[in-house]
């Protein structure tokens, strides 16, 4: 046993040791200011995909340091009720947050913990964001030391000069000029009180939302957040006698509004929303925070060629003049657009169309945006998902040579051969635009005239759970998928333009998916950071699958609702979607070089809620084949120009011909002209049609939706709407193939969100 000596001897020296690296770290740190963050704040630079610089953005362009005396005593009594109550009693270090923190890492979780007003000023102006323990310790050493040196009202002054408020602002100056549009020293108490709020997080406690940066922090739900910590912080202050009994009452009497956002320098036209994509890749795929993100000092080189963004601009641009006039036409207002275009076998985005830019009041990135159901332009992964899976009734895949009732109105089965039922245990019926009795056609047909019901069956003998697997490892992502339910298999879904181009660029691929991506590196200061490889390619579905949907795609180009891509001039496959009560409209196709996907909607500004495009460019209704189908010739021949036509892989035959129940046996020789209706109906389509082919809502909406032309609750699909809407694309005759197919509005689903570019 050691000596009683030995172990005193040790003991003092342990605790010497202590004290002595504890008075050296201490000597060693210096004392922070605001004018060195200010100093230190710089802007991130972005560069096109051949290195070319795009714009150049940031907090070093929206930060102004003002003194104490300049900042209302209610912005300063706001903070210290809602961050700190004991600032003005305590050193300056939270022993017990460290502990917490510390205890945290321990147990492998982040080291966040408690901090005090001088602990977050140390960390924003001397200190990276990074949760360490070595982080940890140098802020307690330096936040003893800034107790010391510099009076409260001095480290007071600091953090709200050096704190982030969202919006690129850092400081109190800035924000009350980007939130009020006033200098520090006007603001209000109510105002304090929104501006203290915003420092628990402006992602989420922004009311004008982030979605784009991450889906919880929509409008709606950060508007919730903010007026809640609002209405808190002023009850705070209230309840530490900070503000009176009347001064309370006025300040809690409205919430008070900040102004929407602006466009910063250099962040017009598309170049706004190639950097918003930008940076949510950027913070998606590293540990980097919004706040250290805009703080400054990172290079990013993007995927994004500018030629291509300029062309995909031009033609938005081009048939927007020739077919929208707003200020004659009511209907043609508050119309937008969404497109991006995608390299496949690589995923790279090369360019995309956001919407109208941020100096025109559009902040929302419609390339990259959620609610806007796709319709028909979902079909192919049906298909798809029979020709790999087969159905409930095959052996194997299922040609696409297969015919399925094409009759309006249709009863459609579950499995078990029974009927799909309603709430009121009737027959769910299908419908399609039209009553044309087309009897039973081909898969291939129904795809080049976007006939609905034989899809919605397909999609019941494949299964819904099937056609999602499918969709989800062409690239769809989770969020926005709509229920599975009949019309599941109609376009109920939403996801955005950047993921259906990638998703139908796995078909131009052959089957092998690459996630979408916006950035190709990233430095910091110079120094490459690491995460930003290109995707892992995969095997998402058999070749043959893949190269089979591309010869049905083409074939909807060749002769079906997409022949207004013709004028492209080149082999070319893709399809057509247009939604219930024509609330949306849209075109996705390819070449074996380029993935393009266009959408076009008409939203209402105030509540985001879609609005009909019936009547709008003086048409009855628009069509996926019409006006999206011309955005897209027009890029792509900017885009092809001068690249060879590869055409596509050959497809070779898949599957068996397995005809849906009901079907004429023996089955006729496979054709694909209208002639394949059978001149015998069968027994479960339009003669079964209710007397009243338009009975009132109240009577028709149900679990899967509405019969009704409205679309149904969770919107419509493409040419017939979903969740047993009816269809508005037209069927084409023998001299009009060019109609569009139509669905419904649905909600839900992020559009490219997470991982994605």
């Amino acid at each position: 046993m050691p000596s009683w000596k030995l172990v005193s001897g040790l003991c003092i020296g342990f605790f010497g040791s202590l004290v002595a690296v504890a008075g050296i770290g201490y000597a060693m740190v210096g004392v922070p200011n605001e004018e060195n963050a200010a100093a230190l704040s710089q802007n991130n630079v972005y560069y096109w995909s051949n290195g070319q610089q795009m714009v150049a953005t940031g907090s070093g362009q929206n930060r102004q340091n003002v003194t104490i005396d300049r900042i209302p005593k209610a912005m300063q009594e706001a903070v210290i009720s809602a961050e700190n109550k004991t600032f003005y009693q305590d050193s300056g270090v939270d022993p017990m947050g460290i502990a917490r923190a510390l205890a945290n890492m321990a147990r492998g979780g982040d080291t966040q913990g408690g901090s005090t007003i001088t602990q977050q000023f140390v960390k924003n102006t001397y200190l990276s964001q990074e949760q360490t323990v070595s982080r940890k310790f140098k802020e307690m050493f330096i936040s003893i030391k800034v107790g010391t040196k510099l009076s409260k009202q001095e480290i007071l002054q600091g953090y709200l000069n050096t704190s982030y408020y969202g919006r690129g602002a850092y400081g109190i100056q800035a924000a009350a000029q980007t939130y009020y549009g006033k200098d520090a020293h006007q603001l209000k108490p109510s105002e304090c009180a929104f501006l203290a709020a915003l420092l628990k997080g402006p992602t989420y406690y922004d009311p004008a939302g982030n979605a784009s940066l991450n889906p919880a922090a929509s409008a709606k739900a950060n508007r919730k957040r903010s007026e809640e910590r609002w209405g808190w912080i002023l009850e705070q202050m209230h309840n530490d006698d900070k503000l009176t009994d009347a001064q309370y009452q006025e300040a809690i009497k409205e919430y008070p509004e900040p102004q929407g956002r602006k466009a910063t320098k250099g962040m017009s036209g598309q170049i706004s929303y190639l950097v918003d994509t930008a940076k949510k890749y950027v913070l998606n795929h590293s540990d980097i925070t919004e706040q250290q993100f805009d703080q400054g000092g990172y290079q990013i080189r993007t995927t994004f060629e500018k030629s291509k963004v300029e062309a995909l601009a031009k033609a938005v641009k081009k048939v927007e003049k020739e077919k929208l006039d707003p200020e004659k036409r009511e209907l043609d207002k508050h119309v937008q657009f969404g497109a991006a275009s995608v390299k496949p076998k690589d995923g790279a985005i090369v360019a995309l169309y956001g919407g109208a830019g941020y100096e025109n009041g559009h902040f929302n990135n419609n390339a990259d945006t959620s609610g806007v159901p796709v319709g028909s332009t979902w079909k192919p992964f049906v298909l798809a998902a029979a020709m790999e899976h087969g159905t409930y009734r095959s052996d194997g895949p299922l040609s696409p040579m297969s015919k399925y009732n094409g009759n309006d109105r249709l009863k459609v089965l579950n499995n078990d051969g029974s009927y799909v039922l309603k709430k009121d245990n009737t027959p769910f019926l299908q419908k399609n635009e039209s009553d044309r009795p087309w009897g039973y056609i081909t898969l291939r047909k129904a795809m080049e005239q976007s006939v609905n019901t034989p899809f919605v069956q397909l999609g019941m003998d494949v299964g819904m759970r099937n056609v999602r697997d499918v969709a989800e490892k062409a690239g769809i992502l989770d969020s926005s998928f709509a229920t599975l339910n009949p019309s599941f298999a109609l376009g109920t879904s939403t996801p955005s333009a950047i993921r259906m181009a990638d998703a139908y660029a796995t078909f131009a691929a052959a089957g092998k998916q690459a996630a979408p991506y916006s950035v190709t590196s990233v430095k910091f200061n110079g120094q490459e950071i690491d995460g930003f490889d290109k995707p892992r390619i995969t095997q998402a579905m058999p070749e043959n699958v893949a190269n089979n949907v591309t010869d049905v795609l083409e074939n909807v180009i060749q002769n079906g609702t997409g022949k207004n891509a013709l004028s492209l001039g080149r082999k070319a496959a893709g399809k057509t979607g247009t939604t219930d009560e024509n609330k949306s409209a849209w075109f996705v196709g390819y070449t074996q070089q380029l993935s393009t996907s266009v959408a076009m909607f008409r939203e209402d500004p105030k509540s985001a809620k879609l609005l009909s495009m019936n009547g709008t460019a003086g048409e009855e209704s628009i069509h996926g084949g019409d006006v999206p189908t011309l955005v897209w010739t027009e890029y792509m021949k900017a885009a092809l120009k001068g690249k060879p036509d590869l055409g596509f892989p050959e497809a070779e035959p898949i599957g068996d011909v397995q005809d849906a129940v009901g079907a004429p046996s023996p089955t006729p020789t496979p054709s694909d002209t209208p002639s394949e209706t059978p001149s015998e109906t069968p027994s479960e389509t339009p003669s079964e049609t209710p007397t009243d082919p338009s009975p009132s809502p109240s009577d028709t909406c149900g679990f899967f939706g509405c019969e009704e032309e409205n679309g149904g609750q969770n919107g419509g699909a493409d040419d017939g709407g979903t969740d047993g809407g009816a269809s508005t694309e037209p069927t084409p005759t023998d001299t009009n193939l060019d109609g569009g197919n139509t669905r419904g509005n649905g909600n839900g689903g992020g559009i490219f969100g997470g991982p994605a570019g």
